[in-house]
């Protein structure tokens, strides 16, 4: 698997919000927690955690919903004001965004390096509840993307 040339874009399914990733994401997972599985209608949503500088909105009116988790953080989620496509959440740790991979226009190389809220792959990395302390996927996601060089 290789990384593409960066910078990438995605957007939501009408067009109307447009966003691009000006470099690779620190992490691209699959969360299973009850809120991917409702906006998504999967089982999980396949996830990317991208610094705040390394994601630009092109275009496009943004609605927000401030959702309140169990811990009591807000995070704030992001769609598309006119067709309502989810596209990324502000979590409440500073400086990154974790944006759908599922928006992206070519998403072949975003390959899940594990999971959250549930334990699939022993292979992968894995937490059975949220992650607090992300740095796990990002080692693997070093590992998973520099295992050719």
């Amino acid at each position: 698997m290789g990384l593409p040339e960066f910078p990438v874009e995605g957007g939501c399914q009408c067009g109307a919000v447009r966003y691009r990733l000006k470099a690779s994401p620190l992490a691209v997972y699959n969360c299973h927690c009850k809120d991917c599985q409702r906006y998504s209608g999967a089982g999980w949503s396949m996830s990317m955690i991208v610094r705040d500088d390394d994601f630009e909105l092109l275009s496009g009116e943004i609605a927000q919903y401030r959702r309140i988790a169990e811990s009591g953080n807000v995070i704030v989620m992001n769609f598309c004001a006119h067709c309502h496509g989810w596209l990324w959440n502000d979590p409440p740790q500073p400086g990154i965004k974790v944006v759908r991979a599922g928006t992206l226009d070519d998403m072949d190389w975003a390959a899940p390096v594990g999971n959250i809220w549930a334990a699939i792959d022993p292979r992968q990395t894995n937490f059975p509840k949220g992650a607090v302390d992300r740095q796990p996927l990002f080692d693997a996601w070093t590992r998973f993307t520099h295992k050719d060089t």
